[in-house]
């Protein structure tokens, strides 16, 4: 009954504030409506995003170098922000991984760049991918952080199929204050994440 009360209130406000951003929406209807239901006093104690981290392994980088800047070139264009290289701390003789090594790009959005990606990934991106069912309760951690594995980066609608070189998954944490899981899933039902029923 909660969950169907949850999704009536998403699509209510979707219907009425059609010209709001993702970040005034949050602002001005769903920080309110979590400090009444959580009965918080403080509205600093209110569950709320702090930052998306976006993330792809690229073990194939081992062997071919060229890889990584197309990683980087395409996670860029779907965070709207220049991505770094991550590099290996250790190194690994069995997968012949030498310390320095760049295998990962990742970028970290904040502010206004994180709410617009985040509008877009649940309105967007999570029902486009193949089979979807709704996001289970299990991506998210006991620390009210959702976590999202996406099998294909070409299901965000900035990358052009004909112009990658291969099909590539990638991660999305997405990290909120919550300190709880259940806190964490509230805030995210009142974005307008799907959940499993």
């Amino acid at each position: 009954m909660k969950k169907i009360k949850n999704l009536e209130f998403v699509e209510n406000v979707t219907a009425r504030y059609k010209n709001m951003t993702f970040q005034e929406f949050y602002n001005q209807e769903v920080a309110e409506k979590l400090k009444k239901e959580l009965n918080l006093k403080n509205v600093m104690a209110v569950p709320r995003i702090i930052k998306i981290s976006i993330n792809v392994g690229a073990g194939e980088a081992v062997t071919n170098k060229n890889v990584i800047e197309k990683i980087q070139e395409q996670i860029s264009t779907i965070a709207g922000q220049k991505s770094i290289i991550t590099k290996a701390r250790t190194s690994v003789s069995a997968f012949k991984i030498r310390k320095g090594l760049a295998i990962g790009v990742k970028v970290t959005l904040r502010g206004k760049r994180m709410y617009q990606f985040l509008e877009k990934m649940i309105k967007i991106v999570i029902p486009r991918l193949k089979d979807f069912r709704g996001v289970s309760e299990n991506n998210i951690d006991q620390n009210g952080n959702l976590n999202i594995g996406f099998p294909e980066q070409i299901i965000f609608p900035e990358i052009d199929f004909d112009k990658i070189d291969k099909i590539r998954g990638l991660q999305v944490t997405v990290v909120t204050n919550a300190k709880d899981k259940e806190k964490g899933k509230k805030l995210f039902e009142m974005l307008g994440v799907p959940f499993k029923k």
